[in-house]
C-alpha cells in the first residue's frame, strides 16, 4: 500500500485532518508532516492575542500520523489485505516547545510492538528548525469496524 492509498483510508476530513503528507512508511515506522494553517478555528481562543496550538491538537496530529497511518499500513499489508481502523487507547506525551499558527511540523513514529490487535509506538514531533516540540509514547487498538 502506498502513501496516497493510506491517506485515502484515513477516517478524518477537514477541519479535523492533521496529515498533509507521508514521507516514509514501512513495517517499523512512519514519518509525515502537517502545516497548521493560521485560520484554524481553535487559534481564535487559545491563547487570547497570542495563539498557540493546543497540546491536545498536537497529540491528535501525532496519533493521526504516527498511529493511524502506521496501523492502516500494517493491517493492509497483512494477509487479509484490508486496512483496519485504529482507536487511540493511551498517550504519554511531554511538551517542550510551542507550535504557532503557520508552522510545519514533522512526526516520526517507531513501532515498539504490534500484537493482539494493539499497536504501541514511540513518537516525536519536530518543528521546521528540527527542534523537538513534543515526544512520548502512544498506543491504540486496531479493529475491523468503526463500531467494534
Amino acid at each position: 500500500m502506498n502513501t496516497t492509498e493510506i491517506l485515502s483510508h484515513l477516517p478524518y476530513s477537514k477541519p479535523f485532518l492533521f496529515v498533509d503528507e507521508l514521507q516514509h512508511i514501512d513495517e517499523n515506522g512512519v514519518t509525515g508532516s502537517y502545516t497548521f494553517s493560521e485560520d484554524l478555528d481553535f487559534y481564535k481562543g487559545h491563547f487570547k492575542d497570542h495563539p498557540v496550538t493546543p497540546g491536545v491538537i498536537l497529540t491528535e496530529t501525532m496519533a493521526q500520523i504516527g498511529l493511524v497511518c502506521l496501523g492502516i499500513y500494517l493491517t493492509a499489508t497483512a494477509a487479509a489485505g484490508v486496512p483496519g481502523h485504529v482507536m487511540l487507547t493511551s498517550t504519554a506525551i511531554d511538551f517542550m516547545k510551542p507550535v504557532f499558527p503557520g508552522e510545519k511540523v514533522t512526526v516520526t513514529a517507531e513501532k515498539v510492538y504490534f500484537r493482539f490487535k494493539k499497536l504501541n509506538c514511540t513518537i516525536q514531533m519536530t518543528n521546521a528548525a528540527g527542534e523537538v516540540v513534543c515526544k512520548g509514547t502512544i498506543a491504540g487498538m486496531v479493529t475491523n469496524k468503526m463500531n467494534a
